[in-house]
């Protein structure tokens, strides 16, 4: 039987409810985004015994559609290797997109050239994981925040330049007289500081903080997310918060979008999606997260997911998660379930969920009833 697939998402194009209402629209638009990774031919067997040699490719990112709205916090959220890196690196095309569109205020970022990217960057930035690794150790600090004020003509003296670098270092709770100063001299937690000073010097619209706490301590991490709040309420910034570590995105996101091997299979208003998740990859990422209640943590159902996480470059035929899927039936493994509303602005990918039946527990053995639902439409 051939793979089968939906005629909406999966097509780059979003149901009306998938995007928040805002008057003034999204600020970032993403339809279709792919991201894949050619690695060439077969192995060096198959050239040896003059086999065909398949080709390989890492579908990285796979179908993506999502908008951001201004002044808004989307989390993003997934294991190891499902994408979330990949998908923020691409949206400011720091990673070439494969295809599929990202719209900045109509403007197709996959598009431009790099001199109109050029331009567009002013208002796109980003946040780096590593802040040991995304700083250059020959620069002072003045140097590393003073470059973009530099590249996009900011300000007009060397004078002009050290005065914005030392107003930039006390916004993020750096003192100025650091300035001069090198990487090497500075905690995880400074550089990072550092980084965010960095990005905020061209006042940009819209910042991609690619799992900016990981490499921090605990108590750091509380002052770097309080630190980007605050800059977001006062400086009216739209933030992806790509993180790993759920209490994080929890805390600083309005929206969570949750990925497995290249999609988005989840996605819903931060407090809904972890009071009431309806994927069962959410309801087991939430369950590690523990609870600093030993009561409560004592009486908690852990859900544990069965087997390892497919390779990109070969993944599961139909839903991508039916592998390790403990609600898993024979349909699953021909259809590909689009990201479809199933309760109020909570989307979700799984065809054994509906709005008239959105418990997966409840759904009766067997039956599929998101197939049902009206409106969606099966493709050969």
């Amino acid at each position: 039987m051939s793979t089968q697939s939906f005629t909406n998402v999966q097509s780059g194009q979003m149901p009306p409810a998938l995007a928040r209402a805002d008057v003034d629209g999204p600020l970032v638009s993403i339809r279709d985004l792919r991201v894949y990774f050619d690695l060439g031919g077969g192995g060096a067997f198959d050239k040896l015994f003059g086999g065909q040699t398949a080709k390989r490719v890492v579908k990285a990112v796979d179908g993506v559609t999502l908008d951001i709205m201004p002044g808004e916090t989307l989390g993003l959220v997934g294991e190891s290797g499902c994408g979330k890196s990949t998908l923020g690196r691409a949206l400011l095309r720091l990673t070439e997109p494969t295809g599929g569109q990202v719209i900045f205020r109509g403007r197709d970022l996959a598009h431009l050239t790099q001199r109109e990217l050029r331009g567009a960057r002013r208002h796109l930035q980003m946040i780096f994981q590593d802040p040991y690794a995304s700083l250059n150790p020959r620069m002072t600090v003045g140097q590393i925040i003073g470059e973009p004020l530099e590249t996009f003509k900011l300000v007009g003296s060397r004078a002009e330049r050290d005065a914005r670098v030392r107003e930039l270092m006390t916004t993020v709770g750096l003192s100025p007289r650091f300035i001069k100063r090198y990487p090497h001299e500075f905690s995880g937690g400074q550089r990072q500081r550092i980084g965010i000073a960095r990005a905020l010097a061209v006042n940009p619209d819209f910042i991609v903080a690619d799992e900016p706490i990981s490499a921090l301590d605990v108590s750091i991490q509380a002052q770097i997310m309080n630190l980007l709040e605050q800059l977001q309420r006062e400086r009216g910034l739209t933030y992806l918060f790509i993180s790993h570590d759920l209490r994080a995105i929890r805390h600083v996101s309005d929206r969570v979008a949750v990925m497995y091997l290249g999609k988005v299979v989840e996605l819903a208003d931060a407090r809904t999606i972890y009071d009431e998740p309806l994927m069962p990859y959410t309801k087991a990422l939430i369950s590690a997260v523990p609870v600093p209640d030993p009561k409560i943590e004592a009486t908690r159902r852990r859900v544990v997911l069965e087997g390892d996480v497919p390779s990109p470059i070969n993944p599961p035929r139909g839903c991508r998660f039916h592998t390790r899927c403990p609600f898993a039936i024979e349909q699953c493994k021909e259809v590909v379930p689009p990201l479809a509303e199933i309760k109020p602005n909570h989307f979700a990918a799984c065809i054994r969920i509906s709005p008239e039946e959105p418990h997966i527990e409840q759904v009766a053995p067997g039956d599929a009833p998101g197939l049902r639902q009206t409106g969606r439409r099966l493709a050969q």
